[in-house]
């Protein structure tokens, strides 16, 4: 057998450099970059690899390990999990800011190989920097935290276990229904550790995304429940994203007859304007999805996880004769809600369901309600783009303004907060795949870093990050690597002093607003109830050397966003939004954790709501 004697770093990267996914007959690269923040437990090891390594990988640096992981993530997602960026980091500290994007990927589904610096196997040196020792067992490390929230852990402590460890990674990663975050972790001495590899394991591998085709009893069952139900409603989930299923699932809708409600993933894929197209649905959705969600008989779910969003916390299915079809590539998904389940590709799930229901002669007994339904949304949409306040400028009309401008070609990125809410509500897509949304999560943080990986993967297109002051707070890192890079992207940054979202829902439960709104400690009170902080956001991304705008009202946005789409380098428009001029909930509950007892008579009714809302729920 023929070898080549390399170090542990070495071989990883002669491996991932030579990994490809082939999918309806394309071949793509799989593993494009590695974003890296070196320090002592990966500089040395691992380190030298990239810097040696002559292959077709860029090396990316980062400022953040969470924010480059987002970046990873934001690069994934936008090209349908067919091309990575890996991520590496040093152990202990660095290791641990990427436990987060982890969640993130796993939650949401998207491939993210991690490969952070761990202790010494050896143990000779122990304990060393960054180490964190439990007495009650020497074999675990900071990485440990990473088990929760990966799809594959595994840890490298001899150089020959790299192999298995990097064909079950790859397993993971290039699977619809498994991926998620894979987590190799490697031991600092090993890194650099020499081993006499099969030459064998370097060769191109090509891994095959297969769709699986629903079983023939599958179909026939689901189909069988639909054949004698009126008013249909189709779930457009992330998952007919990745299946590139969108023109399949809206000629089932038109053959049919039957309305679509979007999930955040799902969206961005449906002309916005299409007459079946309801827009949103659930906790975030609009009143049109909603109230046909209160009407449907039997809801076909295609390719989502059914989170409490979109379901509405389980209450959004009233119809006592409701009963739910689901088609997921992934079981434990189409297990949900006790559905009648299809095992199966979004594409070929429905091409097969179309081919009996067709058999059958079926039509759903819809007749204006669709069109009602649709027509009193976009009437408000209308109401909520154009709302002039005199107190100062509402968050809907920026929406409106910022709509209205984009062309087809640009992308949105969102995540956390309440423009989540109002962009599945009041976001009219244009295009294909313009509308990326990580709401598995809802990972504030997300939006600034995500943006540089969807202009990565997308580098002719103008990029928008949609964000709130809150969120932008917590992590802008990857706005300063988008300078470095020559990667231009334009963050909307929307400031409306505080974490507006959560303080909407803590005063909608009958809690007075506490500590949710940006303002100074008041010495009177004791309490962050004095002058809001004023923040010049525009200044500070000013000094990394963002072109900056600011916008109080319509004209100046306007002005702003023609601007900020002339340059040539990263932009930033801080607009000032009054507080509370979101949208607020359309037909739809959610279930959150009410005290049962409290002073406030406002907390006590509001439990006896949720009460009475829990009893109209499903019970599975």
């Amino acid at each position: 057998m023929k070898t080549v004697r390399l170090t542990v770093g070495q071989a990883l990267m002669r491996f991932l450099d030579n990994q490809y996914v082939e999918f309806d007959g394309v071949e793509t690269k799989f593993v494009k970059g590695v974003f890296t923040i070196f320090g002592h437990g990966i500089v040395v090891g691992f380190g030298e690899a990239l810097e040696s390594y002559k292959g077709d990988i860029q090396v990316y640096q980062g400022r953040n390990e969470q924010g480059m992981a987002h970046v990873a993530i934001g690069y994934a997602k936008q090209k349908n999990r067919r091309e990575i960026i890996a991520c590496t980091s040093s152990i202990g500290p660095g290791a641990l800011n990427m436990v987060t994007a982890a969640g993130t990927a796993t939650a949401n589904r998207i491939p993210l190989l991690l490969l952070p610096g761990d202790i010494f196997a050896c143990r000779q040196p122990d304990p060393v920097l960054q180490q964190i020792e439990q007495p009650y067992n020497l074999n675990i490390s900071a990485n440990d935290a990473f088990k929760a929230v990966s799809k594959f852990w595994d840890r490298i402590v001899r150089p020959e276990q790299l192999m298995s460890a990097m064909i079950n990674a790859m397993r993971v990663l290039t699977d619809p229904a498994e991926t998620g975050a894979v987590t190799i972790c490697l031991s600092q001495d090993v890194e650099g550790e020499a081993y006499d590899y099969p030459v064998e394991f370097f060769k191109k591998r090509v891994h095959h995304i297969v769709r699986r085709a629903p079983g023939i009893e599958e179909v026939k069952r689901a189909a069988e429940v639909i054949r004698n139900k009126k008013k249909p409603l189709l779930i457009c989930g992330g998952g007919v994203t990745y299946s590139e299923a969108g023109e399949t699932l809206l000629n089932f809708a038109e053959k049919f007859n039957i309305p679509i409600g979007e999930t955040q993933a799902g969206k961005g894929i449906i002309p916005w304007n299409h007459p079946l197209n309801l827009g949103g649905i659930g906790v975030t959705g609009t009143k049109a999805a909603n109230l046909a969600a209160k009407e449907a008989d039997v809801v076909i779910a295609v390719g989502t996880r059914l989170g409490d969003f979109t379901t509405s916390s389980k209450w959004a299915f009233q119809n006592e004769d409701v009963e739910i079809v689901n088609i997921n590539v992934n079981s434990f998904d189409a297990y949900k809600m006790n559905s009648t389940m299809m095992v199966a590709d979004a594409k070929l799930g429905l091409l097969e369901l179309e081919k009996v229901l067709n058999e059958y002669g079926y039509k759903s007994s819809y007749v204006n309600e669709i069109n009602e339904y649709k027509a009193d949304w976009d009437s408000e949409v209308d109401r909520l783009y154009n709302i002039e306040l005199e107190q100062g400028f509402s968050q809907t009309r920026a929406l409106g303004i910022i709509n209205d401008f984009i062309d087809e070609n640009s992308v949105v990125v969102g995540s956390s907060g309440s423009l989540p809410g109002d962009l599945q509500r009041l976001w009219r897509t244009k295009g294909h795949k313009n509308y990326h949304m990580e709401y598995g999560f809802s990972c504030m943080g997300y939006e600034v870093c995500a943006s540089l990986g969807v202009k990565i993967a997308e580098p002719d297109k103008e990029i928008y990050a949609m964000v709130g002051d809150g969120s932008y707070l917590m992590l802008h890192s990857e706005l300063v690597t988008s300078l470095q890079e020559g990667k231009k992207i334009n963050v909307l940054l929307f400031d409306n002093n505080g974490f507006g979202c959560i303080d909407n829902l803590q005063v909608g439960q009958g809690i007075p607003s506490f500590n949710t709104e940006f303002r100074y400690r008041n010495p009177e009170s004791g309490r962050l109830d004095g002058e809001y902080i004023p923040i010049d956001y525009a200044k500070v991304a000013e000094g990394y050397g963002v072109k900056t705008f600011r916008a109080t009202n319509a004209q100046e946005l306007k002005e702003a966003l023609i601007a900020a789409k002339n340059e040539k380098v990263s932009t930033l428009i801080d607009i000032k939004v009054l507080p509370k001029t979101m949208t607020d909930g359309y037909e739809s509950w959610w279930r959150v954790g009410v005290p049962e007892v409290s002073n406030y008579d406002s907390v006590n009714e509001a439990y006896r709501n949720m009460q009475e809302e829990i009893a109209k729920t499903k019970k599975f």
